[in-house]
């Protein structure tokens, strides 16, 4: 029963890595330096917001959001709504 408990994990974990490196290949060169800085800071990589101004990349840390705009501008306290 544990292997079987122990296989799922593993299996949900591959499959969200799959998703993040998804994710990672859609960012800028510029937006993929700006997310390696706040990778360091223990931020992650939630989702792209695709709009007709560009990409926006928001991470997420402990509850904390920051956004990286096509230009890799870094903005920690951005005025962006999350929904839970």
């Amino acid at each position: 029963m544990q292997a079987a408990i122990d296989r799922e994990v593993l299996l949900e974990r591959r499959h969200y890595q799959a998703d993040y490196s998804v994710l990672w290949d859609k960012l800028s060169l510029a937006q993929k330096f700006a997310a390696s800085s706040l990778t360091q800071f223990g931020y992650d990589l939630a989702f792209i917001r695709n709009s007709s101004m560009g990409s926006l990349a928001v991470l997420m840390c402990d509850g904390n959001v920051a956004t990286i705009s096509d230009e890799g501008e870094i903005d920690t306290s951005p005025t962006i709504t999350i929904r839970p």
